[in-house]
């Protein structure tokens, strides 16, 4: 398992794919989730994923999620687009991740509150890492979500 934190234009061509795959089999299939995924903020963002053999030998991504700097989405730094692929759930990769995440959000943008948008079932997940419910429960693309901010 390979964990990398990487701008946009460090990211290589299978790298992309793999990313942009991975954010279509979750959130688009998966989820049912219908929304431009390609939204402008990939170029100003930080990638952060983990890379591992797939079934038939090639490199997938097992888990993923974009980081953007105060500024870009709210006012603080943000963690978006978390996922984990179907084969890595349930083994603690989403909890590595998330804390891969956030240390990246600290080596980069040192000091930074981060605010997320969490699908309302892992709040708890969330609240693990520090992070507290913010406003109320809204919908978006069909699933229930609520703010939460982790202070540095």
């Amino acid at each position: 398992m390979q964990w990398h934190c990487k701008r946009f234009e460090s990211l290589q061509a299978d790298e992309l794919y793999g990313i942009l795959a991975a954010r279509a089999a979750v959130f688009v299939l998966e989820q049912r989730c219908l929304y431009a995924d390609i939204d402008g903020k990939d170029e100003r963002a930080l990638h952060v994923f983990a890379q591992a053999p797939g079934e038939s030998g090639q490199v997938i991504i097992a888990a993923y999620a974009r980081l953007l700097r105060p500024g870009v989405s709210y006012p603080e730094a943000s963690l978006g687009r978390v996922l984990t692929a179907a084969a890595y759930r349930r083994t603690g990769m989403g909890r590595r991740l998330v804390a891969y995440g956030l240390d990246c959000i600290q080596t980069h943008w040192p000091r930074s509150t981060v605010r997320i948008g969490a699908q309302m079932y892992l709040q708890r997940f969330y609240e693990s890492f520090g992070f507290v419910r913010v406003g109320e429960p809204y919908d978006e693309d069909g699933i229930p979500h609520l703010e939460m901010l982790r202070h540095a």
